[in-house]
């Protein structure tokens, strides 16, 4: 049986839903910023000198300050760890500062941050990334006190492609990677591998593959960005087309590709999981490319890296304007899309009357507010497991729910702490209303 906690309950999946009339779900992308926040060298060598889509953007607990670690080249198959800081996360300040490396580096910037009160400080960040290490490719793990001074560990998590990511599931308090591999001799796959000290690893298991109505070639530029929201865990795909080009009309060459047919397109879906081994995911993009020909993201929207900052959730992006391969030193630089806060996927109810009714579940909080966007109006009650309407929390004995928010509080006659231990379910009605979000909160613990 569910367990009603504190914390967001998103609207993903159908999980909590036991019924619903109605109610359309729709994948709602976040507002992109219209610059790169983060750019590729200019035509005089300067700029950021980003080249690759992968990153981490960490906001630091005692200075609220942020810092992104990207990568700067060094060939096309070698890179740096460079490093800059920001009062927003949108304007950086300047110069980049590049890094020494702990090992060569081929690819990757996935930083985890463990906190001041990690009982190793001079380990307290953890950096993965591809290289070779004792004649094998794969995920090496390098630490740092600081971020910015790194020593490399013996460890190696192998893959047979050179894309790799590196975070922290706080659900279940481990430490979680994905890794690119080679299948079908071409098709690029996301695999998955969990760790509870960054040494010893399982297996690797395919995490993502193509799906019924996603054609043509596709493959993927492995995961990333994975963060806890309730009880899921949301990462970011990275779809790879390389059969297709940007721009309609324009071949390969057209767009500056001269080794091949295409110079393809990419472009970001959601997956999330319940349980952290096992992924659903959209077909449909979350973060498509740039509409506009020509525009700095037009071939590829990739999100990399997710950060809940406030009521908003920040998705920053590498973004490529002409193709897979094209002018890879200039044309791959970072972007930054925004979001209120846990606005993924909405049940949209349009202006006949939308109803859901949740699963039942024990309650374990003391109060209730809806991350929504309601023009009509939407009502609540609470009913027992059996769906009769509880006294007390009945249609008639709550306020219509009203506005634009990520917590729009509900609120009936008697307080909803007076059935904590008990097992309810939530019904809904929704008249031309968007809802992203369940969320519970109250003294029965922290929100997640």
């Amino acid at each position: 049986m569910l367990t009603w906690r504190p914390g967001p309950c998103l609207l993903l999946d159908d999980f909590v839903i036991e019924r619903s009339e109605n109610l359309a779900r729709k994948v709602t992308p976040p507002a992109r910023h219209p610059v790169p926040v983060v750019t590729g060298a200019g035509p005089d060598g300067m700029g950021d000198c980003c080249f690759q889509p992968y990153f981490t953007v960490i906001r630091d607990p005692a200075t609220a300050r942020f810092r992104i670690w990207y990568g700067v080249p060094e060939s096309e198959i070698q890179s740096h760890l460079a490093t800059m800081e920001s009062l927003d996360g949108v304007a950086w300040i300047r110069p980049h500062r590049v890094l020494a490396d702990p090992a060569r580096i081929q690819f990757g910037c996935a930083i985890v941050d463990r906190g001041p009160g990690f009982p190793r400080p001079e380990e307290r960040f953890a950096y993965g990334f591809f290289g070779e290490h004792r004649g094998r490719g794969g995920l090496q793990i390098a630490v740092s006190p600081d971020g910015l001074a790194w020593k490399g560990l013996d460890v190696l998590l192998p893959c047979t492609h050179d894309i790799t990511w590196l975070g922290w599931d706080p659900l279940r308090r481990r430490y979680i990677a994905f890794v690119s591999m080679i299948e079908d001799g071409w098709r690029r796959t996301p695999y998955q591998s969990v760790s509870p000290d960054l040494e010893h690893w399982r297996e690797p298991w395919r995490a993502v593959k193509p799906e019924r109505g996603e054609e043509g070639k596709t493959e993927f530029y492995c995961m990333a960005g994975a963060v806890a929201r309730g009880d899921l865990l949301v990462a970011l795909v990275k779809v790879l087309r390389d059969d297709l080009n940007a721009e309609p009309g324009a071949s390969a060459k057209d767009l500056g590709d001269t080794q091949r047919k295409f110079a393809g397109i990419g472009y970001t879906v959601l997956a999330w999981t319940r349980d952290g081994e096992t992924w659903e995911r959209d077909i449909e993009p979350f973060l498509d490319r740039g509409e506009a020909p020509g525009a700095w993201d037009r071939a590829m929207a990739w999100g990399d890296c997710q950060l809940v900052v406030g009521d908003e959730t920040f998705v920053y992006y590498g973004g490529y304007t002409r193709g897979h391969k094209v002018a890879r030193f200039t044309e791959r630089q970072i972007g930054l899309a925004r979001m209120p806060r846990d606005r993924y996927a909405a049940r949209v109810a349009g202006t006949s009357l939308g109803r859901l009714r949740t699963r039942a579940g024990v309650l374990e909080a003391a109060g209730l507010a809806f991350n929504a966007r309601i023009r009509g109006t939407m009502h609540a009650r609470i009913v027992d497991a059996a769906g009769n309407p509880v006294e007390g929390f009945d249609w008639a004995d709550g306020e219509p729910i009203r506005g634009d928010g990520v917590a729009l509080n509900a609120a009936w006659r008697k307080p909803l702490a007076a059935l904590r231990g008990k097992v309810v379910a939530l019904e809904l009605t929704l008249v031309d209303a968007e809802l992203w979000a369940i969320e519970w909160s109250g003294p029965a613990g922290a929100a997640r």
